[in-house]
């Protein structure tokens, strides 16, 4: 018998089919492998932008934040001045020393009917 005449011997013969449906399963591969680094590269794109997003609100909401303390800082000096305005004021005033019915009291504190009616009061 010679070496490649033997019916059984397929070593030599290659059917066009298998071939064709390797380099399919390959060029498959390779467009999937593309497609999954697309999307990969897509997703930390998105990512990145999200951080920075995410930077940028919170260094805007930390400036809000200090301008907000700073506010509260200059109303409680405000409310002390006043406070101490009102002190030093409550001894000399006549219309304390009048009737107490005179005293109109609110959720702001004690004030005279003199001082309410006052235009400078008045809204």
């Amino acid at each position: 018998m010679a070496q490649g005449s033997d019916s059984n011997d397929t070593s030599f013969t290659r059917s066009p089919s298998p071939s064709n449906k390797d380099s399919s399963d390959d060029m498959k591969k390779v467009l999937r492998r593309e497609k999954n680094r697309l999307a990969a590269q897509k997703s930390r794109m998105r990512q990145t932008q999200k951080a920075d997003t995410l930077h940028l609100e919170s260094e805007n909401l930390e400036k809000e934040n200090a301008a907000l303390r700073k506010e509260i800082k200059r109303l409680t000096e405000e409310a002390k001045y006043l406070s101490a305005v009102l002190s030093s004021h409550e001894p000399l005033c006549s219309a304390l020393t009048s009737q107490a019915s005179d005293i109109v009291y609110s959720s702001h504190g004690p004030f005279h009917q003199t001082h309410i009616s006052s235009s400078r009061f008045q809204h």
